[in-house]
């Protein structure tokens, strides 16, 4: 007999089934940005899905998340997921060709021509950064 047995057992209850415990994670918050988690609330409160959040830990170890209550609104809610972050990433690739045409996104090597001396400046302080602590090692 299980200590959860006993406790249950004497408040006069039955333990209470895993399965019917377990809620379903429908998204890990970490890296979502802020107007994703709100249109994905939006999304779940407009068909009435009810869901709870866990916040981020104070050490950053846990990001939070979206957790479905009810089993029987996970399939549900992961279509309409589903179909959200599709949406989503047309609305994203859309946006981006769109900047590449008005010319405000570029290939990579474009910040180089434009300010060549901005970005040797810029390597030679990654380069030192990682080099003094690697110095010592260099040395021995």
């Amino acid at each position: 007999m299980t200590k959860s047995d006993l406790l249950f057992r004497g408040a006069g209850r039955a333990p209470p089934s895993y399965h019917l415990l377990v809620v379903k994670l429908l998204i890990n918050l970490r890296g979502v940005p802020d107007d994703e988690a709100d249109e994905i609330r939006e999304l779940l409160g407009e068909h009435d899905i009810p869901y709870y959040e866990t916040p981020p830990s104070r050490w950053g170890v846990s990001a939070g998340g979206i957790w479905i209550r009810r089993r029987e609104d996970a399939e549900t809610a992961e279509r309409l997921m589903a179909a959200y972050q599709l949406r989503r990433a047309e609305t994203a690739r859309a946006q981006y060709h769109a900047a590449v045409r008005a010319g405000l996104h570029g290939p990579m090597w474009k910040p180089l021509r434009e300010n060549p001396l901005g970005v040797m400046a810029v390597l030679l302080g990654i380069a030192r950064v990682i080099g003094l602590p690697a110095l010592p090692f260099l040395l021995l």
